[in-house]
Formats: C-alpha cells, sequence, structure tokens
C-alpha cells in the first residue's frame, strides 16, 4: 500500500515536471499580451518567456556565492514534489509544506550572493512568507474539516463541492494568492515590470542557467497554485473537473487585472491585510464549520 502510494506520487511528480513547464509558459505568454493589451499595446508573441529561457540556458552561469544554482535546483526539485503529490491526489498539507520549503530555498539562494540588493529582497520575500502562510494553512485545515479528510483524491467521493462550506477560505486565499503569484500590489521582493525596479531584488546576482530555472519554477507554482483554486469546485461529478479549470482560468485573469491595476504597497501593509484576513475569513470559517 505504501509501497504503490509512492510509485504514484514519483509517477504524479515526472508529469507534473514535464506538464506543468509547459502548461505555465503559456500562461505566462498569455499573460505578457493580455497585460500588454490592457496597457494599449500588442505585447509580445505568446512563446516569449520560452524564449527568454532558451536564451538563459545558453548563457554562461555566473555566481557570485557559488552556491545560489544548487539552492534552486532544490527549490526546482520540491515544486515538482509538491505539484506530484497534489495532483495525484495526495496529501494537501504535505503538498503546502514542500512549497513553502521550495520559497525557503530560494530565498536562501537570494541571501547566498551576499549582494545588499540580494539581500534587501531576500528580507522582504520572507516577509512576503509570514504573510501568505497563515492563511494557506487554515485554507489546508478548512479543507480537512470540509471534506474529512487531507487527501485531494477523496474529492472525487464528496457530494458537494467544499467550496459550499468554504467560500470565506477561498476568498481569503485568492487574496492571498496576490502574494503567492508575486503581483502587484504586493510583488515587494520582485517585479516583473521592468518600470518598478532599479535593481531586481531577489534574482539581482542570478543569470544564466540559475535565472532559467527560477523562471521554470514559478512557471511550475502558477499551475500548482491555479490546481489548489480548482479543487474547491470538484467533487463526485466528473464533469466538475472542467469547472474547477474554467473558475481557475478566471482567477488568474483577476490576478492580471489585479497586478496592472494596483500600485505596490509597503510590507506593513501587506502584512497588515494578510494576517487580517486570515484571522477575520480563515478563523470564522473554522468556526462555521466545527458547528455545521
Amino acid at each position: 500500500m505504501v509501497a504503490s502510494k509512492v510509485l504514484l506520487i514519483i509517477i504524479g511528480t515526472v508529469v507534473f515536471a514535464v506538464l506543468a513547464p509547459i502548461v505555465g509558459c503559456l500562461l505566462a505568454g498569455a499573460e505578457r499580451i493580455i497585460s500588454a493589451r490592457m496597457q494599449g499595446r500588442v505585447g509580445p508573441p505568446l512563446l516569449q518567456p520560452y524564449y527568454d529561457v532558451r536564451k538563459l540556458m545558453a548563457k554562461e552561469d555566473v555566481s557570485v556565492g557559488g552556491v545560489d544554482g544548487i539552492y534552486m535546483t532544490c527549490a526546482l526539485v520540491f515544486v515538482a514534489l509538491a505539484g506530484g503529490v497534489f495532483f495525484s491526489g495526495d496529501n494537501l498539507l504535505f503538498s503546502a509544506f514542500l512549497v513553502t520549503l521550495a520559497g525557503l530555498l530560494f530565498i536562501m539562494a537570494a541571501y547566498s550572493s551576499r549582494s545588499p540588493f540580494s539581500e534587501l529582497g531576500a528580507g522582504r520575500e520572507i516577509l512576503q512568507v509570514m504573510s501568505y502562510e497563515p492563511m494557506v494553512l487554515l485554507m489546508a485545515v478548512c479543507f480537512f474539516m470540509a471534506a474529512g479528510t487531507f487527501m485531494v483524491r477523496d474529492l472525487l467521493s464528496v457530494d458537494v463541492p467544499i467550496i459550499v462550506t468554504c467560500i470565506p477560505a477561498f476568498i481569503g486565499f485568492l487574496f492571498i494568492l496576490t502574494i503567492k503569484l508575486r503581483k502587484s500590489p504586493f510583488d515587494i521582493s520582485t517585479s516583473h515590470h521592468a518600470h518598478q525596479e532599479l535593481v531586481r531584488g531577489t534574482t539581482t546576482e542570478m543569470s544564466g542557467k540559475t535565472l532559467a530555472k527560477v523562471e521554470v519554477m514559478h512557471w511550475m507554482e502558477s499551475v500548482l497554485f491555479l490546481g489548489w483554486v480548482a479543487m474547491f469546485f470538484i467533487w463526485a461529478n466528473p464533469l466538475s473537473i472542467v469547472l474547477g479549470v474554467v473558475v481557475a482560468l478566471l482567477a488568474w485573469f483577476l490576478e492580471i487585472l489585479i497586478d496592472n491595476n494596483f500600485a505596490r504597497v509597503k510590507w506593513q501593509a501587506m502584512l497588515s491585510s494578510s494576517w487580517f484576513v486570515a484571522l477575520v475569513l480563515g478563523g470564522a470559517n473554522i468556526v462555521f464549520l466545527a458547528f455545521v
């Protein structure tokens, strides 16, 4: 039994590691086009993110600290494992912990260069982790209380989708999703908008293959987080998977809309607002589920 579960996770990890970068790359390319149209521009081709990463892979990997590439490789592996755990239908909480571990390795990679700009970005990345992690944990708790288990595959046997009893947790997760995807107004550690940065923050000293790993990791994270959005709408009806995908794409479009319409806030506002949301929405949902 244990061996079969491990084998299923390994297969899920391999499949996720192959397909998630492809889907994430297409989403990143579509996001650039949509953002450009919102700003009155034509935008780059759909496969521009792929061209960028391919160019990075061909460049010399210059490292200041010498170990940032190793940290990013480990972070990439843990994100792939987190996706494999989730999409193979295994433990949601374990998947969330693996993503957090990958985030910590990303922070260590930024710190390893000893650059003041990278260290500043790494410090802000820690603040982002402190901001979104409480709501992620509360979301997992709400999932457990609504579904009776942390196992994602058991969603296919529940009578009603967990969104029915977890609307506050869902709204709270959408709020911190902006932080996890590093979108404005919460992109305080690094930004994909060039006009917002004099230097790049966490990735200032990264180049070549190491920087390519960062981009691929972000693609995989986007797919995984949208999967978390979709799980709220999946139940025993197989067609609900289509509904979950549609809702995930709507959430993705909402993040692009927010990203293009809000200015960056200070870290104090990010931390206080995310903890307030976690306390009010996550806490209220847990109390509600405790008495249902």
